[in-house]
């Protein structure tokens, strides 16, 4: 299996060098390298100009968002099975993209490959294990901040990976249609993976597959840019993906989900930023609801095998996030 490395770069001058040394250095070489700059304008591409040597640069004047930048990525290797994906603030194990690339020849079946990351600052926690979705649109890091050595050690099945260190197959990377440009970014993956879970794909987290993640070192964690584009595009996730009838019996959930998000932010001073973010998002339904009409077109499982991969029950453990100091 031939396997591409595709990195989006925006001013992640601390990051981006350290991100293609480590690449240089797996036990499974790329077989290409795509890095995809947004422009940025804080001298990153210079920092690393030495490992660039060994990539493929593409050079945008303007930000053009993670979702449009991969896309961008995938379409300059279409000679590859697989994408890998890495953003430059995670820093990859020297057993990284093997470990996929060989979960991923022996799972012929599963479309998708999730990374164990590790929290850069402090290794011995989890950042995160692939994502996981409630059936309210909430999406999360499935054990993040929990002690690594307590995770299970084998591979597991989750909905789907996080974008920051993941492997697509190509074939259902295109069959899906890759990202959705209209997000920016957040959230894109979720819908990504949504829309593979309704083609039949699953998604495994590989054990073995390792990266330390900074996580959110060009956007800021929970800045207002982080908050807008989350909870607008949360929104479009669910209106799109979300089958009927499981769209209907969980609508009441989401409406709640999104109550509390418009009672919590103005709390740290960001209810302009989130009102804003459900105004744009309620602006882009008919968009959504157009996409919606293709993407159930194209459904391949029923609506009751989908809801064995969401989470259900209460509420309040997916919450927290709410009410958890920012580390």
């Amino acid at each position: 299996m031939t396997a591409a490395v595709l990195i989006v770069n925006w001013n992640s001058a601390g990051h981006l060098a350290s991100c293609l040394r480590a690449l240089q250095a797996q036990r499974r070489k790329p077989d290409r390298i795509i890095v995809v700059d947004n422009g940025s304008t804080d001298g990153s591409l210079d920092l690393a100009s030495h490992w660039l040597q060994h990539a493929t640069l593409i050079r945008l004047n303007v930000n053009v968002g993670f979702a449009k930048a991969n896309n961008i990525a995938a379409a300059a290797v279409r000679d590859v099975d697989a994408l890998a994906l890495l953003n430059p603030d995670a820093e990859a194990d020297a057993g990284w993209l093997e470990a996929l690339i060989a979960a991923a020849e022996t799972r012929p079946d599963v479309g998708c490959f999730a990374s164990r990351m590790l929290m850069a600052s402090t290794p011995a926690l989890l950042d995160g294990a692939g994502d996981g979705y409630h059936v309210s649109g909430r999406a999360w890091r499935i054990g993040h901040r929990t002690a690594a050595r307590d995770w299970p050690s084998g591979d597991t099945d989750v909905f789907g990976p996080c974008a920051a260190a993941a492997l697509y197959r190509r074939e259902a990377f295109e069959e899906a249609g890759g990202f959705d440009e209209g997000y920016f970014c957040y959230f894109e993956d979720v819908d990504l993976a949504f829309r593979l879970r309704l083609r039949g794909h699953a998604c495994l987290c590989v054990h073995s597959a390792v990266v330390r993640h900074v996580g959110s070192a060009s956007t800021g964690y929970r800045s207002d840019f982080a908050v807008y584009h989350g909870e607008r595009n949360a929104v479009w996730t669910f209106v799109k993906n979300m089958p009927a009838p499981l769209f209907w019996l969980y609508l009441p959930q989401h409406i709640l989900l999104n109550a509390v998000s418009l009672l919590y932010y103005p709390c740290r001073g960001q209810g302009r930023v989130v009102l804003r973010a459900k105004v744009d998002a309620l602006r882009g339904l008919p968009r959504a609801l157009r996409d919606r009409a293709a993407i159930q077109a194209g459904r391949r499982v029923e609506a009751s095998a989908l809801r064995k991969t969401l989470s259900r029950g209460a509420l309040a453990p997916y919450l927290r996030r709410y009410t958890r100091r920012v580390p």
